[in-house]
């Protein structure tokens, strides 16, 4: 897969995540931008602080960007993540009509994009955003390792 230069949003997805891991969350950020580049949501892994396995940061973005547009549908709107995003959130992701996913490092356990169920490859899914993979992998899989390996 070839691989633009790193989107300008990657590097706040990034400071999403460190702030999350900050706040002893898995260091995971997000952000979402609509057309013109302009961010409309950004979010942190929250699953800790608001008691909610759905805290997810694709899933807080989605949410606030959406309520911002006041639509469900982001169609035109880019997701960029710090890691591959998980099943719950690569189908919200489908069901937004995100138009483009970007994201950093690949998760070979709970990752359904590029592994496991490869979501948006199912004949059931029924909007498969472009997906732009490995956008500062090393920088991604760094914030992972080095929060659990603080944390053991």
């Amino acid at each position: 897969m070839n691989h633009p230069k790193l989107p300008e949003p990657m590097p706040l997805a990034f400071a999403e995540a460190e702030s999350a891991g900050q706040r002893g969350e898995v260091p995971i950020g997000c952000v979402i931008v609509d057309q013109s580049g302009n961010v409309m949501a950004k979010a942190g892994n929250r699953t800790i602080e608001l008691k909610d396995p759905t805290a997810h940061a694709e899933l807080l973005a989605i949410r606030e960007a959406a309520a911002r547009l006041g639509s469900e549908r982001l169609a035109g709107c880019d997701l960029y993540v710090t890691l591959e995003p998980c099943t719950m959130c690569a189908a919200a992701i489908s069901f937004a009509r995100i138009r483009r996913l970007y994201f950093a490092a690949g998760d070979e356990k709970m990752g359904a994009v590029e592994h496991g169920p490869r979501f948006f490859a199912q004949a059931t899914c029924h909007h498969s955003p472009d997906v732009y993979g490995g956008l500062g992998e090393a920088r991604g899989q760094k914030l992972l390792r080095d929060f659990f390996q603080n944390r053991r």
